[in-house]
């Protein structure tokens, strides 16, 4: 016989649900993953970490990083909170020389087999999305022009006005190559002297070396400076906005400088088994392409530009869709791993010059 709720009872049989509920919720493991916030996070959070709760049942926990010593730090705690954390290949491809990443297991990597190596992935980086370096300008400084390539950004002739790029060698040393004449599939190893004596060249013409994405974004929209070496969804996002007092802004993907950033597992993370699996829901071609929806980043994964998920519309607007990829070239990481801290100091010096 089932019993039901009416009457005088009706309150105590909903409380009693109630309880239930909340019993039930709270047998429900938590994820505890970190991201960069802003609308980069609340993106994820759209894609993908809905997907992730329903399939395995897990509550997820949001927490921020703002970078590489976030995740030392709770790695040398001894007792990390983070169970997942994102960070930029580079970062990812370091921590893991580092020894401070937790290994991913076979059926992890099945499920990344389908994202290029050349993004990062490895045994312990996972690359999630993909974004490039790209040069964004205001139209009113150059109207009828599109620069062609990073030799237009070093052309003060043809292109005048002030430049602005960012306050660290990384990029910069590919851009300044390339406008020297380097074809982008010679880069590597990089000719460190001819790099710095093309970036003297320009120098004089940097008005802002920017520290964060949303300056990079700012001195453009409010006129500035004429072009700028950004992440190209910092300078999309400004292309759908009103114009501010720059004027409209554009962007190219000529020579673009394409990166991801990457899932990882700090060592010692509480709940390794859940955040392999929440890697590879992630991962999988029809998951990962839903962020395309949601902001101006592309799926690492290749099939997932096979499954329909991303409208037509959108794809020239990403930077490693078909048409864009091939007009630029993936960044080494393996270089920077290995020649980063050299690299940082002689650039600095440069600055102080």
């Amino acid at each position: 016989m089932t019993r039901k709720c009416g009457g005088a009872v009706s309150l105590v049989c909903a409380a009693l649900l109630l309880a239930a509920s909340q019993a039930a919720a709270q047998d429900k493991k938590t994820l505890t993953i970190s991201s960069w916030g802003g609308a980069f996070q609340k993106a994820q959070k759209e894609a993908w970490f809905g997907i992730v709760e329903k399939e395995l049942g897990v509550v997820i926990k949001e927490d921020n990083t703002s970078g590489i010593a976030d995740v030392r730090t709770q790695v040398a705690s001894g007792k990390p909170t983070w169970d997942l954390t994102t960070q930029g290949a580079y970062s990812c491809a370091l921590l893991e020389k580092e020894g401070r990443l937790e290994k991913f297991d076979d059926a992890t990597m099945k499920a990344l087999a389908d994202i290029p190596k050349t993004l990062g992935r490895s045994e312990h980086c996972a690359p999630q999305i993909v974004y490039s370096v790209a040069i964004g300008w205001r139209d009113k400084a150059y109207p009828g022009k599109e620069p062609p390539g990073w030799a237009a950004f070093w052309d003060t002739k043809n292109f005048p006005g002030q430049r602005s790029i960012r306050k660290h060698p990384i990029y910069a040393l590919e851009m300044a190559l390339i406008a020297d004449g380097v074809p982008m599939d010679k880069l590597y190893p990089i000719d460190v002297d001819r790099a710095f004596k093309k970036l003297e060249q320009l120098k004089p013409h940097v008005l802002v070396w920017w520290s964060s994405g949303a300056q990079s974004a700012q001195v453009l929209k409010d006129g500035e400076v004429d072009m700028v070496a950004a992440w190209n969804g910092r300078i999309q996002a400004l292309e759908n906005e009103p114009e501010g007092r720059g004027g409209k802004i554009k962007t190219t993907f000529n020579q673009q400088i394409l990166v991801s950033d990457s899932w990882m597992i700090p060592k010692g993370a509480p709940n390794r088994e859940l955040a392999l699996k929440a890697i590879a829901i992630m991962s999988r071609p029809e998951v990962n392409a839903r962020i395309a929806n949601y902001i101006n980043y592309a799926p690492s994964n290749i099939k997932a530009y096979d499954t329909g998920v991303i409208p037509k519309e959108k794809l020239p607007g990403l930077p490693n869709s078909p048409g864009n990829f091939e007009k630029g070239f993936v960044q080494d990481v393996s270089w920077w791993v290995a020649n980063a801290d050299a690299m940082v100091k002689r650039f600095d010096a440069f600055l102080q010059r």
